[in-house]
């Protein structure tokens, strides 16, 4: 007789499962720090503590959680179309110009709140633009999205290169970057929520673009789940035969999805472009295009999941910085390790453990099955 599976309620589905995996990416990351000669526990408690030990460190675990956000939206809105758009680190890097060219235009003409907005757009405009030549030669060449969007990564990069050092750089200046923005162009930090929660706060870049984070990602659950074009776009995800069968222009969806995809990748540099740099400079995304992928596969695809997923990586990168201080022989390279870790348990083994929960939750709830046991020999 096989063994029946259950059908998991949602919070197994999208809260214990993701649970386990992280525990297990813990465990092994834990042997890994033995294996240099560290106490795992310790190294576990000044992680924790690096991230969450006091204002500033929640300050800083916010503000990289929050870059997280925007490029972990982006690569679910993608995933629901059956698209994997692996090129958020170049749609955020041409984001970032197009928030620069608001701010060195306005930033001494409109104070923040109206240039933030404008910021916006020009961030979602450009990141949208820079999706839609994939998005056009996977619609209608068949060309594969991985390898375009990735591909456009590296134009990107090219691209910012070339406008920083002979277009965007001040006469006299040896540095990459463009000028510093004026007050028009710098947004609020929001410190001052942590601190009022006793918690003080020297200096930290956690700033407004925290709470656009939040609307994008009720937006996008609004799209996803209470839309006719989020539906189709599902639609497309599940089956793209059955989205054909339906009526549901292909290219069409593919192409407005990759859009919207985009649009969120770009607006991720109005963080450390308009609320902590206050210039754009070379290699600000800094690798959140491809932590993005990871957040959106540990909060499966969903807000509710991908918020809490990006406040761990910004405990990873923020708690990790303290623990390389603290313990020398954990270098920044172990924190990667770990990093990728939780990245491999999270994703790609993803469902290593599904089947046994799937079973234990059969047996305590038969009714629940979605295979009924097989009768025989």
């Amino acid at each position: 007789m096989s063994t029946p599976y259950a059908k998991l309620p949602a919070w197994a589905d999208y809260g214990l499962i993701p649970l386990v995996n992280l525990l297990v990416a813990f465990i092994v990351a834990g042997l890994v720090v033995l294996l240099v000669g560290e106490n795992p526990f310790r190294a576990a408690a000044i992680l924790v503590e690096g991230a969450f030990g006091g204002g500033q460190a929640i300050a800083y675990t916010l503000y990289y959680a929050t870059s997280f956000i925007f490029t972990g939206l982006a690569v679910a809105v993608a995933f629901h179309c059956g698209l994997f758009n692996i090129g958020g680190e170049g749609q955020a890097y041409v984001g970032g110009l197009g928030v620069a060219l608001i701010c060195l235009s306005f930033d001494g003409t409109f104070p923040w709140w109206i240039n933030f907005p404008l910021a916006t757009l020009g961030a979602a405009a450009a990141g949208a633009l820079w999706a839609l030549i994939p998005a056009y030669l996977q619609a209608k060449r068949g060309s594969h999205i991985v390898i375009t969007t990735i591909m456009f990564n590296f134009i990107a990069a090219s691209l910012m290169v070339y406008l920083l050092v002979d277009v965007l750089k001040p006469a006299g200046s040896m540095a990459p970057q463009t000028r510093t923005f004026l007050e028009g162009g710098q947004l609020p930090k929001l410190n001052w929520v942590i601190e009022a929660f006793g918690l003080p706060i020297r200096s930290a870049p956690f700033n407004l673009s925290f709470l656009l984070a939040l609307i994008a990602a009720f937006l996008v659950w609004v799209l996803i789940w209470r839309t006719r074009l989020g539906y189709e776009i599902r639609t497309r995800g599940h089956s793209p035969r059955a989205a054909r069968y339906a009526g549901i222009g292909e290219t069409r969806i593919i192409i407005v999805t990759m859009l919207i995809s985009g649009a969120l990748a770009g607006m991720m540099a109005l963080n450390p472009v308009m609320g902590d740099q206050g210039r754009l400079q070379l290699d600000f995304v800094t690798g959140a295009g491809f932590v993005g992928i990871a957040v959106a596969l540990m909060g499966r695809s969903h807000p509710a999941g991908i918020v809490p997923a990006a406040i761990l990586f910004g405990m990873l990168y923020q708690g990790g910085a303290e623990l390389a201080f603290e313990m020398p022989a954990i270098s920044r390279d172990m924190i990667v390790i770990i990093q990728g870790l939780v990245i491999l348990f999270a994703g790609a083994l993803e469902n290593m453990f599904r089947p046994y929960i799937q079973t234990i939750f059969a047996s305590l709830k038969p009714r629940s099955a979605g295979l009924a046991a097989e009768k025989g020999g």
